[in-house]
């Protein structure tokens, strides 16, 4: 006969202690994006833990020990499995683990044993079977690892009242265990399930989504067939951002359990998450049982916005599209590939090629082939819509061989679809035309390379390399208007396309329209600093544009400042566009001789500004206009207006604002 108010004994269906489970309450919440509990068995949920009853017992608090100490597991000292009982009746000495269900007894100690420690001899043996009426343990089997002390849990950390330690210190396989938390090690070396679900449970709570990953790996090992690990083992994955795997363990938890909310729940979730409404759609309506609003107002939501996108589409209305796409993903298909792609098809129709490069990047990253559903993405399988907007893209950055190779991709997977052979077999054209021409150009046919650009511009009028290339052949045939047509367009698509901006500043010059070189070729020195064929050429471009305004004779561009010795050419220096510094100085000034060599270097440093000298004993008018009185003073223009003066500066002063300002 039980003590009144405990509950009847059974034995721990794992075999690592005896056990007495407490009857527990079926979460009623379904929260898929939560571990499971297995609906109140043996594996615990970090959002649905087991309520404990009231507590109808004393055993807990007639147990003996002191809060928080932990007591030694009283072992028999007998070699009989039958001397560990002295009577059938459970004695008052056990301990019940807070709030967990269970309770767990040494062999003296759950039979009235008084020992509060002991080392037991049966080193061989180990309790596999049932309390028998008599008291005896039977189903004892020999045991092959060495013994260990044991201890019970104090019900500290992840440890209740009666939780058996094995070994006495917690430890674990550093291979299987996670390396931050010292209690998810511990956790992994145990060997009952419960215990490891009930740490992963903790470790999800907490956010440590890789340790609770490892743990409810571990309990998936030791239960493979239990749905419960399978959906928990989603979430952590889920966690993770690791979408791929947790759609293949909730499909896993599915099988197993066809009737399970939680992971069809869970599954619709992930569905939502990767754009494939129709998949969530099926299994947020599949068990008949509550529906979670949330899911269901998400769901809603994404069809909305991807309709409205997809009626955009069909007009060309690619701002809508874009707004529509950016939309659905903010709602939660935030790793849906098939959206990003569409949000890069609307980058790419409104020629925002930077951005569609990195969207449509991310799109084939997100892609998992095993995970599209037959649904089709805008009259087309969701994989080859994928591969036919990068291929376009790849098309645009001049990645021709990567088009070909992607476009045949896509066809391959929707060979009936009209659309994508129309795609494949103009990116192809358009491939062989480019190669063509790159050969003819190679061979000095600047002519004939001219028309197979042409040919490929035909089937792609808006493809930035094509039209840089055909630019480049009409250079070479003296057809500089037409060359700078081609450049100016190719830079309309594609604004900051280095070769294009070369080519343009190139035949500006040759027309001498200098002041738009300079232009272009200050902006690739600004992108590439380190080119020094750019910068003789701006240098070269800014003396001819300076000579062809006039006003200041016989400039020599870098390695000197150039004297200035009449208001007139004062005025024209520092009209001139661009920064202009002009060093106002005397000949005999000790000062202006130690400071005028790092003038002379600066000059040379930054040859795109305009250095000039003026000697006040020489010019004294022009020193008289500007009040210089002290020498050495400079004085820095921009674009005609005055920006900075600095008298008798440092050397270190005054290369700061050169440079800051040129």
């Amino acid at each position: 006969m039980l003590c009144p108010g405990a509950v009847d004994p059974v034995a721990n269906r794992f075999g690592s202690a005896l056990v007495l489970r407490e009857g527990t309450e079926t979460d009623k919440v379904m929260e898929k994006d939560k571990p499971d509990d297995g609906g109140g068995g043996i594996l615990d949920s970090p959002v649905s833990p087991l309520r404990p009853r009231a507590n109808t017992s004393s055993s807990s608090s007639s147990s003996g020990s002191a809060p928080g100490r932990p007591l030694p597991i009283a072992r028999s000292e007998e070699t009989s499995p039958t001397a560990a009982a002295d009577g059938g009746r459970v004695s008052k000495n056990s301990h019940r683990r807070s709030g967990s269900g269970q309770l767990i007894f040494s062999s003296r100690a759950a039979f009235g044993g008084g020992c509060s420690s002991a080392t037991s001899p049966l080193t061989n043996v180990l309790p596999a079977g049932n309390i028998c009426p008599s008291g005896k343990i039977t189903g004892m089997v020999p045991r092959t690892t060495a013994a260990r002390s044991d201890v019970l849990g104090s019900g500290t950390g992840n440890y209740g009242h009666g939780s058996i330690m094995r070994g006495g210190r917690p430890g674990g396989d550093p291979a299987t265990a996670s390396r931050g938390d010292p209690s998810a090690k511990r956790a992994a070396a145990k060997v009952d399930p419960q215990e490891v679900t009930r740490a992963g449970n903790e470790q999800y709570k907490r956010g440590n989504y890789g340790e609770a990953l490892l743990l409810y790996d571990k309990a998936v090992t030791m239960c493979p067939e239990n749905a419960a690990c399978r959906s928990n083992r989603a979430a952590a994955l889920a966690g993770l951002g690791r979408l791929g795997e947790a759609v293949r363990e909730c499909e896993e938890a599915v099988r197993l359990d066809p009737s399970s909310c939680r992971a069809h729940h869970r599954l619709a979730s992930l569905y939502l998450r990767l754009g494939q409404i129709e998949d969530a759609k099926q299994h947020l309506f599949s068990t008949g049982g509550q529906l979670d609003t949330r899911e269901l107002q998400k769901l809603q939501t994404l069809e909305r916005h991807l309709g409205i996108c997809d009626e955009a589409r069909k007009v060309a209305d690619w701002k809508s599209a874009l707004r529509e796409a950016d939309a659905a993903i903010a709602a939660g298909a935030d790793s849906s590939p098939t959206i990003m792609a569409a949000k890069a098809e609307a980058h790419l129709r409104i020629l925002q090629i930077d951005e569609a490069d990195s969207v449509s990047s991310n799109s084939l990253r997100l892609e998992k082939p095993p995970f599209y559903s037959d649904a089709k993405v805008f009259g087309m399988h969701p994989g080859s819509y994928i591969y036919m907007i990068r291929a376009q893209v790849d098309m645009f950055l001049g990645r021709f061989e990567n088009a070909v190779e992607l476009a045949e991709k896509a066809r391959r997977m929707d060979p009936r679809n009209m659309e994508l052979t129309l795609i494949f077999n103009n990116v192809k054209s358009v491939a062989r035309a480019r190669t063509q021409g790159n050969e003819l150009f190679k061979s000095g046919n600047f002519a004939e390379a001219s028309e197979a650009y042409g040919e490929g511009l035909r089937l792609d009028p808006s493809n930035p390399v094509l039209l840089c290339n055909r630019a480049a052949c009409r250079s070479k045939l003296g057809q500089w208007e037409k060359s700078i047509e081609d450049c100016n367009q190719a830079l309309k698509i594609q604004p900051h396309y280095i070769k294009a901006l070369l080519r343009r500043a190139d035949s500006n010059a040759k027309l001498e329209r200098w002041s738009e070189s300079v232009r272009d070729y200050e902006l690739l020195s600004e992108k590439i600093p380190a080119d020094t064929e750019v910068a003789e050429a701006l240098s070269h471009a800014q003396v001819a544009l300076k000579s062809s305004r006039g006003g200041v004779s016989n400039l020599k561009f870098g390695g000197y400042a150039e004297e200035v010795t009449s208001l007139k050419q004062f005025q024209a220096a520092i009209s001139l566009p661009g920064t202009s510094i002009i060093y106002f100085m005397a000949t005999s000034n000790l000062q202006c001789s130690q400071i005028s060599p790092s003038v002379n270097s600066l000059c040379t440093h930054y040859p795109s500004a305009n250095f000039f000298k003026v000697d006040i004993n020489k010019s004294p008018a022009v020193a008289k206009s500007e009040s210089v009185r002290v020498v050495p003073t400079f004085k820095i223009y921009k674009n005609g207006i005055r920006v900075k003066e600095m008298i008798c500066p440092s050397q270190q002063v005054l290369e700061h604002s050169v440079g800051h300002y040129s």
